[in-house]
């Protein structure tokens, strides 16, 4: 018998209960004051938790997330809901005022993902090609969601999950070495920052810039108006959110089986999915209002509200890992050490050639690697009104996510067929 058919509990209301339990005592621990949970929280981040905290109840079958129908709710609802609303608040024309060089920057730190994951790949699987599988699944479809974790974040990571269709015993290695690489980086950055002009020195970058930045987003920080969000506004944002994610379904219920029918071998690109084109088409549809007046949402805290359902989301994700297979593959460590250091060697390269400040060298490539986590804190170790900035960065880190962490994803796809 399966031991998973005897989980304690398993009514879906009490679980919701359990895991929005857990999400509100990590959020209010990490917001803590307190000396021992700074500590804590400077070892251990807070979306580790987030994932790791229902792993162990689902471990030791406390909960079971394979009978569970939350994920399959938090996926095909609050995940392309979470992609419209932190899409939509994205002020293109804010990104122009900050200059060419930091757009330049983040994109670099894009590519660098993109050219790194199967570079990296490359590397490891031709000195030892066992890499390639992860008992008998292939170790692609796992990476392809650090891909879509470090082009965007949660959400877009949780659409490479689905999208690929990596096993949960697969993703619980990723997400260790996501998290872990990526915060190691993270730590350097933080580091970088209080050597800021020794790098911009050796980069040949003037600060001029920076500075006037700074100036203009102080500005900025003290003549803006604070929106009242009461019930009137929650409901637009619920209507917005969801009343797009009910366009993506009906889209993707007649574009996939037009593909599956008349394209089948379209199936290698996952066009015949209809989760692909889900996400695929709340991403799109979240760009094109954010043109409209509809970006207006974000001051009723539309990116917020977005955050809440990804987080849930991540609950439900760590509810279906089973602790007791993590860490079994180290060399997936080996290969993300060897992505980032390809990711960080593109931004140099770039920052060194257009002689941009390491404020945008760090802030563009936390956009893509920590997302809206992590951005706005390195970007505030440099000056406290900074931290818009990285926000964003971050916010377009989630628009691009989707299409760059495809296309990762199927390149690693093609290095790993490549070389077997």
């Amino acid at each position: 018998m399966d031991d998973k058919q005897t989980a304690f509990i398993t009514n879906d209301a009490v679980v919701t209960g359990i895991l929005l339990g857990i999400l509100a005592l990590v959020f209010y621990t990490a917001s803590s004051k307190k000396n021992g949970w700074v500590k804590f929280y400077k070892i251990v981040p807070s979306i580790l938790l987030c994932y790791f905290i229902p792993a162990l109840l689902n471990t030791f079958n406390i909960i079971n997330g394979e009978k569970s129908a939350l994920y399959t709710i938090a996926s095909r609802y609050f995940l392309p809901a979470s992609l419209v609303l932190l899409t939509l608040g994205i002020d293109i024309p804010a990104l122009r005022r900050l200059g060419g060089k930091s757009t330049i920057m983040f994109f670099a730190g894009t590519i660098g993902v993109m050219v790194g994951g199967p570079l990296a790949l490359f590397i490891v699987g031709s000195i030892n090609e066992s890499v390639l599988l992860y008992k008998d699944e292939e170790a692609w479809k796992g990476l392809a969601t650090i891909a879509g974790s470090w082009i965007g974040g949660g959400a877009n990571q949780a659409a490479m999950l689905e999208v690929f269709g990596a096993s949960k015993d697969l993703f619980s290695q990723v997400v260790v070495v996501d998290v872990m690489v990526g915060y190691l980086w993270t730590g350097i950055l933080l580091y970088g920052s209080q050597h800021n002009e020794k790098i911009n020195k050796w980069l040949g970058a003037n600060s001029a810039a920076i500075t006037e930045l700074e100036n203009k987003m102080e500005a900025i920080d003290n003549n803006r108006a604070v929106t009242k969000r009461g019930t009137r506004e929650w409901i637009l944002l619920l209507g917005a959110a969801f009343g797009l994610t009910a366009v993506s379904h009906f889209g993707a219920d007649i574009i996939a089986p037009w593909f599956t029918k008349n394209y089948p071998a379209s199936a290698n690109y996952s066009l015949t999915s209809g989760f692909f084109w889900l996400v695929i088409i709340a991403t799109t549809l979240g760009l094109i209002f954010s043109f409209t007046k509809a970006r207006k949402l974000e001051q009723y805290g539309a990116s917020d509200l977005g955050s809440v359902f990804l987080y849930f989301l991540v609950a439900t994700i760590g509810m279906q890992m089973d602790l007791k297979a993590v860490l079994t593959s180290p060399t997936l460590f080996v290969i993300a050490l060897i992505w980032i250091i390809i990711h960080i060697a593109i931004l140099l390269v770039v920052a060194k050639w257009i002689k941009a400040p390491f404020f945008f060298v760090a802030v563009g490539s936390q956009a893509n690697i920590g997302g809206a986590a992590s951005a706005p804190i390195v970007a505030a170790a440099f000056n406290k009104y900074l931290a818009p900035v990285g926000v964003l960065l971050a916010i377009l880190g989630y628009a691009v996510g989707t299409y760059g962490g495809y296309l990762c994803g199927l390149s690693l796809k093609y290095v790993s067929e490549l070389l077997r």
